[in-house]
Formats: C-alpha cells, structure tokens, sequence
C-alpha cells in the first residue's frame, strides 16, 4: 500500500516536472493522473489497489459517527424516561480478532459509543469484558459488534 502511494506521489511531481507548472491544481491533476497508472497496473506492484483501504478507513470512521449518533440517542431516551428501565451489567464478548491493533480499535470504538465500556482484554486477547448499560439488550450488542464493528476493522485491517 505504502509503495503504490509513494509510486503515486512520484508521478505527480513529473506531472509537475513536465509541464513546467508548480501549482497545486497541476499536481491534483498529476495525482489524479498517478491514481490511474497504479490502478492499471497494480497487479505488478503487488497487494490491493491503496485507495481500496482508504474508502475503508473513511466507511471505518463514517461508521464510528452514525453508531455514536444512534448509541447517544439511545441513552438519551432512556435517561428521560420517568422511570429507568435499565438493567445493567458485564459480559464477555469472544472476539475473532487477533492483532494488537485490531483489538485496540474496537475497544475504543465500543468505549466511546455511549452505553457500553470495554472494561478488560483476556490474556489470550480473545475475550473483552465488557460493561452494558442495558444487559436486556445483549444479544443486540453481540451482533452490532460483530456484524458491524468487527467487519468493518477486518476489512481496513486485512
């Protein structure tokens, strides 16, 4: 990924180079230019085209907005209920991520959506402990995280 971007970046400054033009607008067109080498011939650099792990990291992040959006509006409604219909309460959650970072991630994308806090990693970095604000709704939150959290990490990560 790393390659296929430095390769781009060197096409835009001959863009540049050769048009005699040091401006910005020439170096986007240059940019826009190098996207197009690479992208045709990114089977000899090797690995995926680089701008596929970008649309994932900006879905990553517009993911991390809307659940932080929907998780607030949640709590919202439940603390203005006249009377709390919660249940709080800790679970363990089987993880299928593996790395350091992968796991990092989603500990930080499950501590800052409101209503759940990632409380410990297991030894073996398979199980998060987690705090839930409505343990009436656990089986909602496996599947959010699973369906939706953790795809989204292995599709930036792998």
């Amino acid at each position: 990924m790393a390659f296929q971007f430095i390769i781009n970046m060197i096409i835009a400054f001959i863009w540049m180079f050769l048009h005699n033009e040091w401006t910005f607008s020439f170096f986007v067109v240059g940019f826009l230019v190098g996207i197009g080498f690479v992208y045709v011939f990114r089977r000899f650099f090797g690995g995926r085209f680089y701008l596929y792990r970008v649309w994932k990291c900006i879905k990553l992040i517009l993911l991390l907005l809307r659940e932080l959006v929907l998780s607030s509006i949640s709590v919202i409604l439940h603390i203005i209920q006249p009377e709390l219909k919660i249940r709080p309460g800790i679970f363990a959650y089987k993880t299928k991520l593996s790395s350091d970072w992968e796991l990092t991630v989603l500990s930080c994308l499950l501590t800052l959506t409101p209503g759940t806090l990632v409380l410990e990693v297991s030894k073996e970095r398979q199980t998060l402990y987690l705090h839930a604000m409505n343990m009436a709704e656990e089986e909602k939150y496996v599947k959010q995280i699973r369906d939706v959290f953790e795809k989204a990490i292995l599709e930036v990560s792998r």
